[in-house]
């Protein structure tokens, strides 16, 4: 069973709790999210075009999604034509049976993989390990993680929970020599050390895709370590998996959206390595893979197309909806319990999980819309999780005591005399809560008082405070 497959089996609201207790977690949580949100609004302010930019990222994601079809079979005609095998997967049992296939028909003992979320939705570390292939992650984030055996935190950074003590511990033990001091750069060194070899004696290599080119058949990867190049160029095979929302018509179109992806991922004009993968090694070059299998995902994206989730499609994984979320920012990416975590985990976590062991999630969000502001692409994200919202009450999946407790308020919606009668009634029965000018302990709303306190309300509703004021200013000479 995958860690997101474990985790689904506590309800959200548990790991919530224990996230919310974890102090550590939120040290680590707030170092990271601080950063990447104070250097996103630095990038963006650098950008006078942003917005220019973001509407045209928009505008090319909508395209895509409305000729997908068109765009896949093109993309598959040059792939094919560069020497690339292209397969199709339905769902994430087909991708991890044709990946572990190809591995195993190539005798692989050894596969390097640099960091990517589809490989995580589709399960394949568990799928390699069931094989009996031995996988190093190359990644610096998730080489820690694997050694920590835990699932991804965040799309960008998926160490982001483990704090720089945690994480000198882990390399303490796993590192042969161990680093010699605690500091990130001696830390650094360390894990080259234990990669570099790995690197060299792979079998395959296997790596996500930031973007498919539909004109050229060329994928493309972003990162900022260079070990996607380590992963996909020494070993004999070269091995990518991408949802198929991932194509683009051209490179330049490519390179509009990497506009967009790095300043709201990490802050920065450009990614220290943007490298275009177009087959495999030709005759006369110096290096570069002899095989090169390119496996597109579903799992459910073509859904999307027909329903009103349609637009999260436009999504190019840059993690700043995270950023910015002031959920994830209290509970971090394993309290989600699914692969993809905060306000875009929200909306896909029932797409790929079910919406009836996840509702949690959309009913988490407090739709204060900073995600939708942030997003490159202007996905409405709080519009998207009200949809999901909307679905859940129809498919009677909330608890009846929510229902009950709608019920009762709207009964009272709808009379305003008597709606008016319990507000009255209610404001001036929260003030007795109330000490210090704050409500610790409610009755019946603990959910809200557990882990934060609520301010104690005035004394008169926002009508009676509204009528005396246009009192006030009638009776003024």
């Amino acid at each position: 069973m995958s860690a997101p497959e474990a985790s689904v089996q506590v309800s959200f609201k548990n790991r919530a709790k224990t996230a919310l207790a974890d102090r550590t977690l939120k040290i680590a949580i707030d170092r990271t999210t601080g950063t990447a949100e104070a250097k996103r609004a630095v990038a963006v302010a650098a950008f006078p075009e942003f917005q220019a930019a973001r509407a045209r990222g928009r505008a090319i994601k909508d395209h895509v999604i409305a000729h997908l079809d068109y765009y896949l079979e093109q993309f598959e005609r040059n792939a094919t034509a560069s020497g690339a095998t292209v397969h199709w997967a339905s769902d994430d049992a087909e991708a991890r049976a044709i990946i572990t296939r190809i591995c195993l028909d190539a005798k692989a003992k050894l596969v390097t993989r640099s960091k990517s979320m589809l490989g995580e939705e589709i399960g394949l570390p568990h799928a390699l390990a069931d094989a009996g292939i031995e996988r190093v992650e190359t990644d610096l984030a998730e080489h820690i993680i694997q050694l920590a055996g835990e699932a991804p935190s965040h799309i960008v950074w998926p160490a982001m929970h483990r704090t720089r003590e945690q994480v000198a511990e882990l390399f303490k033990i796993a590192h042969h020599p161990p680093p010699s001091a605690d500091d990130p750069a001696t830390m650094v060194q360390s894990a080259r050390r234990e990669l570099r070899a790995k690197f060299l004696g792979a079998d395959i290599g296997i790596s996500g895709s930031n973007f498919l080119v539909a004109d050229t058949g060329a994928t493309c990867t972003v990162t900022n370590e260079g070990n996607a190049e380590l992963t996909t160029t020494p070993p004999r095979i070269h091995i990518v998996t991408a949802g198929i929302e991932k194509i683009v018509p051209t490179t330049a179109h490519a390179l509009s959206l990497l506009r967009l992806l790095v300043r709201s991922a990490t802050g920065g004009e450009l990614t220290q390595y943007t490298t275009f993968h177009c087959g495999p090694k030709r005759p006369g070059d110096a290096d570069g893979p002899e095989e090169m299998h390119i496996v597109l995902v579903d799992n459910g994206r073509t859904r999307m197309l027909d329903n009103e989730f349609r637009e999260m499609l436009r999504c190019i994984r840059c993690g700043a909806c995270m950023n910015h979320c002031v959920v994830y920012r209290q509970i971090g990416g394993h309290a989600y319990g699914g692969t993809y975590p905060g306000p875009m985990g929200s909306v896909l976590t029932p797409v790929l999980n079910g919406l009836a062991g996840s509702r949690d999630l959309p009913n988490a969000c407090t739709m204060n819309g900073r995600c939708a502001e942030v997003c490159p692409v202007e996905i409405p994200i709080p519009t998207l999780l009200r949809a999901w919202r909307i679905r859940s009450w129809r498919e009677r999946l909330e608890p009846g005591s929510l229902r009950v407790g709608i019920g009762i308020w709207a009964v009272l919606a709808r009379r305003p005399g008597l709606y008016g009668l319990a507000s009255r009634v209610g404001v001036r029965a929260l003030r007795l809560f109330g000490k210090g000018g704050w409500i610790a302990r409610l009755p019946l709303a603990g959910g809200w008082t557990a882990h934060r306190d609520l301010p104690r309300p005035a004394g008169r509703t926002f009508m009676e405070q509204y009528r005396a004021q246009q009192a006030h200013k009638g009776s003024r000479p």
